[in-house]
């Protein structure tokens, strides 16, 4: 496990069109997946312990924020050879394991994560309706116990958001690094 933390992106930029398919082929594009209010991009995978910490958590904000039409993707761009367990096939278990309510999709070739500039496992992005990328950080700050997390930086993002109140921006993600086919 190598760990990084997630590269320090300009706030201001628009989300990036793409198609990417679930592991069963079903294929999304950036339209589809964002909500009337927001969409929560989160680049991760199924092996790395920063990123496992966080399933149960994403699906709790999810039910909290998709009735107020912010929606959440989870997208893997760790399809490589030397990490068989992020295959599309261990994904699918993940899937039904943790019953995700929401896609959570292979980035085969890793173009949407390299668009993006992610670099580890979990990076978390917040877009606005409008595309507009209004926060990049990471999901709280406790990535080990979520009964000690004191600051809830994604949800605050994404309630100051709906509000129409500025978003603060806080620390960077911090997770294993994206494993790159070069």
């Amino acid at each position: 496990m190598v760990l990084r933390e997630s590269k320090l992106v300009t706030i201001d930029f628009q989300a990036a069109d793409f198609s990417l398919r679930d592991p069963s082929g079903l294929a999304y594009s950036r339209d589809d997946l964002m909500g009337s209010k927001g969409l929560v991009m989160v680049f991760t995978c199924n092996h790395c312990p920063y990123a496992e910490a966080l399933w149960g958590r994403l699906k709790t904000l999810f039910n909290k924020i998709q009735p107020n039409g912010v929606n959440i993707v989870a997208i893997n761009p760790n399809i490589n050879p030397n990490y068989p367990s992020d295959s599309p096939e261990h994904m699918v278990e993940l899937i039904h394991e943790k019953k995700l309510p929401f896609p959570y999709l292979v980035d085969h070739d890793q173009q949407v994560a390299r668009m993006y500039e992610a670099q580890c496992t979990p990076d978390v992005y917040l877009f606005d309706a409008a595309f507009n990328c209004v926060y990049h950080g990471r999901f709280d700050d406790n990535w080990k116990d979520a009964s000690a997390v004191k600051s809830p930086d994604l949800e605050l993002a994404v309630t100051a958001m709906l509000a129409g109140k500025p978003v603060s921006q806080t620390h960077p993600s911090m997770g294993c690094s994206i494993k790159w086919n070069e």
